[in-house]
């Protein structure tokens, strides 16, 4: 039979509950507030329900080209998730076989995690002003015409994703280090005694096995970059991603259309970790289903 709950139990889940809407509370209030009617505000009460903000959303914010700052944003966040994928999964490698200078490889790689987000975009950015003053001065050294005429070397795809990586690949290899260290090296050596060579074993044991674990990486990968702000300030160049155009609109968008805005993004990060855990789900069925075969 089971024990009476006590008083504590329901303490502790008051406790919870409240925990749970202060991290949802405002973006639920968000959620609802995006749906104001023509003549809504800002604040509660609200004045009908429509999709009337959406569709102002949906024709443009101003000046501001939102939809070219969302396919900035998803263009880089994909980038982003593949190279923290890779190069978290072979660093994981690395580190399982060990190599002299491990420890200070790990500590130079995960320091970007205690370091101010806003410090490392402005030391990326000076550094990248410092290689265009470089570029500038060769090209006044060498006459050559095409350096001069080169622009800036800050944009979406060097000094921003740079930075977006300070942020990723950390919480990508501390993903992988614990993935390898419950990974049996039993299976590696039982393909090997069947003949399979390295990269065959890679191929076809450790990565099937790692396949949810992977999946985990890039949801990391791509929602850190996608919601990057102060990394992304400082080290962007001349166009600016989604979180950007959304700090500045709060100061200028004083209509329900901001909280449209908010809601749309909300529903892709929503999309894309339901994918994601659909996707692992899927990875573990079809394993479990494999072994089930072998059998």
């Amino acid at each position: 039979m089971d024990q009476p709950r006590g008083r504590a139990f329901y303490l502790l889940a008051a406790v919870f509950a409240l925990y749970v809407l202060f991290l949802y509370g405002p973006t639920l209030t968000i959620l609802a507030l995006s749906f104001q009617g023509p003549s809504g505000g800002l604040t509660f009460p609200m004045n009908g329900v429509s999709t009337h903000w959406f569709a102002k959303l949906w024709a443009g914010v101003g000046v501001v080209d939102i939809w070219a700052a969302l396919r900035r944003s998803l263009a880089l966040g994909l980038v982003v998730m593949a190279l923290t994928v890779g190069i978290a999964f072979y660093a994981g490698l690395a580190f399982r076989k060990g190599f002299r200078g491990a420890g200070l490889v790990f500590g130079l790689a995960v320091s970007s995690l205690i370091v101010p987000s806003i410090v490392v975009s402005l030391g990326i950015g000076l550094e990248f002003r410092l290689l265009d003053d470089a570029v500038k001065a060769l090209a006044a050294a060498t006459g050559w015409g095409f350096l001069q005429d080169h622009g800036t070397l800050m944009g979406l795809y060097t000094s921003a994703l740079g930075a977006h990586l300070t942020w990723t690949l950390p919480f990508g290899l501390l993903i992988m280090f614990a993935v390898f260290n419950r990974f049996d090296p039993a299976y590696e050596e039982a393909a090997r005694d069947l003949g399979a060579s390295g990269p065959q074993t890679l191929r076809h044991v450790v990565v099937p096995i790692l396949a949810p674990a992977l999946v985990g990486v890039a949801l990391f990968g791509f929602t850190l970059s996608f919601d990057e702000l102060a990394r992304t300030s400082q080290a962007i160049g001349g166009r600016n991603t989604l979180p950007l155009e959304l700090q500045g609109l709060t100061t200028t968008v004083t209509t329900p259309e901001i909280y449209a805005l908010g809601t749309v993004t909300t529903a892709v990060s929503a999309l894309v970790i339901g994918t994601a855990l659909g996707l692992s789900l899927w990875l573990q069925k079809r394993r479990a289903r494999r072994a089930l075969a072998g059998l």
